[in-house]
Formats: C-alpha cells, structure tokens, sequence
C-alpha cells in the first residue's frame, strides 16, 4: 500500500468511528494496518452495506480512490446520504458509579504511548444514543505528534491493551493539533488528559 492510500485509509477509519461498530472498525484498522488491505476492504464495504451504514459523496470517493475496482458492486451496495449523521453518543469526562474501573488500562496506555508517537492520552465515558452501534464504555484518544503512524498506534496499543488486560476498549488515534472527525472531536472535548509527555 503507498504512502497516499495509507493515509486515505487512515482517514476513512476516523471518519466512521461512532457509525461502525467498534469490533467492525477495530478489525478493519488492524488489517490495514496488517497488509491485508483485500481483508480490510471486504470488511469494511460488507459491513456497510449489511448494516445499512450511509457514506457521503466524500466519503465513496475517497473508498474508491482505495479499491483495486473502484466501480465494485460491493462499494455500490453501500446506502448513499447527503450528510455525515450527528455522532450518535454524548460523552463525558465522568462515568456512572457502576462503570468499570479504567486505572489499570490508564497505566497500561500510557506506558507503551510516547513509543508510539503520542503525546497526549485522554479518557472519556461513552454513552449511546437513538441508533448508536455499541454500549456505554470507555474511550480513549491518543493525540499523537504530527509524523506518528496512526493505524500502527492504535494496533499497538490497542494489542497492548488485550494482551495485558484483555479489554478491548476503543481507542482513537489524531494528529494533535489538526481538525478532528465529529467523533473524535466529541470526545476530546469533556475528555480529561491522563498521561502527557
């Protein structure tokens, strides 16, 4: 994969965190980031279509500008809209009382997140709303110098995660400083910082 459709797919990944499923997203980043963009692609468009995912005129031609077939039945079968959809959780920088204890992954996240660029760790509570595709959980957004590799940030981190603690909480990766996906912005705003360089 180049340079250029690296950076579309990582792109693509931010723009349809909160809309695909965490599992979905999760697999779809760590394939990317894997070299199994054919994997990664099925994943992606199937799972689209299957669920009813919308994607904007944008957004299906930066898909396109990624697929050996740009014309493929598989990215035609994905809905159509005119406009991204409200992020469909509210976030907060506090969790309800029942909420699970997140101090181990905090410690966990942060050890491993300089070496993967970042240079800033947020946590924020997540509640669904009408229509969300997941549960209330924790989030995470590393903000990440301007030259770190984003979807090897978050494989990382996110095995790192599974493999010391076996949580797969969700985990976003930006550049800090640059404009945000309406997800990613929706959580770094209540999200208070815990860990920075």
């Amino acid at each position: 994969m180049d340079v250029k459709t690296y950076a579309t797919v990582t792109d693509l990944c931010a723009r349809l965190a909160g809309r695909l499923a965490d599992d979905t997203l999760r697999s779809v980043r760590e394939d990317y980031f894997g070299g199994e963009p054919a994997q990664a692609e099925a994943t992606l468009l199937l799972s689209m279509a299957y669920e009813n995912i919308g994607i904007t005129a944008e957004e299906r031609e930066l898909i396109a500008s990624t697929l050996d077939d740009p014309h493929s039945d598989d990215l035609a079968a994905v809905p159509s809209i005119d406009d991204v959809p409200p992020v469909p959780y509210r976030f907060s920088a506090q969790a309800p009382a029942s909420a699970p204890d997140p101090s181990k992954a905090d410690v966990v996240l942060s050890a491993d997140a300089a070496r993967h660029g970042g240079r800033r760790l947020r946590r924020a509570w997540r509640e669904p709303l009408d229509g969300a595709p997941d549960v209330a959980k924790w989030v995470y957004v590393l903000q990440a110098h301007e030259n770190a590799n984003l979807l090897g940030a978050f494989a990382g981190l996110s095995g790192r995660l599974w493999v010391v603690l076996q949580e797969k909480w969700p985990l976003e990766v930006v550049v800090e400083g640059k404009l945000l996906p309406p997800y990613q912005a929706a959580a770094v705003t209540v999200a208070p910082q815990v860990w920075s360089l």
